[in-house]
C-alpha cells in the first residue's frame, strides 16, 4: 500500500462509480457531526447526512462532492460508500405491526 494514501475508498451509486482509489483519509457528516477516516480506523457502518464527502489524496488534488444520503462501511483501511440508497427509519410501532403474525 501507498504509504502516502493507505486506504482505499469507493464512492458509488447504483449506476455510477464516482471515486474508486487510494487515499489518505475520508471525510463525511454522520448524525452525530462531522468525522474522519484514517488508516487503521475501528470498523463501522454509519447513514450519511446531507452534505459534502471528501477524499484527501496524498499528492494529489481532493476529491469532494455533495451528496443527499448514503451509507458508509469502513473495514480493513476500506471505505465503502453507497450513495442514493433510500434509508427509512421505521417507529417502533411499524416494526411492531410487521412482526406480528397475521390470523
Amino acid at each position: 500500500m501507498d504509504p502516502d494514501n493507505p486506504i482505499k475508498v469507493k464512492i458509488y451509486a447504483p449506476f455510477k462509480v464516482y471515486f474508486d482509489g487510494p487515499a489518505r483519509s475520508f471525510s463525511a457528516i454522520n448524525n452525530t457531526g462531522p468525522f474522519d477516516v484514517l488508516a487503521r480506523h475501528k470498523n463501522f457502518m454509519c447513514l450519511l447526512k446531507p452534505g459534502e464527502v471528501r477524499v484527501r489524496r496524498g499528492g494529489k488534488s481532493d476529491f469532494a462532492m455533495k451528496v443527499n444520503q448514503g451509507v458508509v462501511h469502513v473495514k480493513s483501511n476500506k471505505v465503502t460508500v453507497f450513495l442514493d440508497v433510500w434509508c427509512h427509519e421505521r417507529t417502533e410501532s411499524y416494526i411492531e405491526t410487521k412482526q406480528r403474525p397475521h390470523y
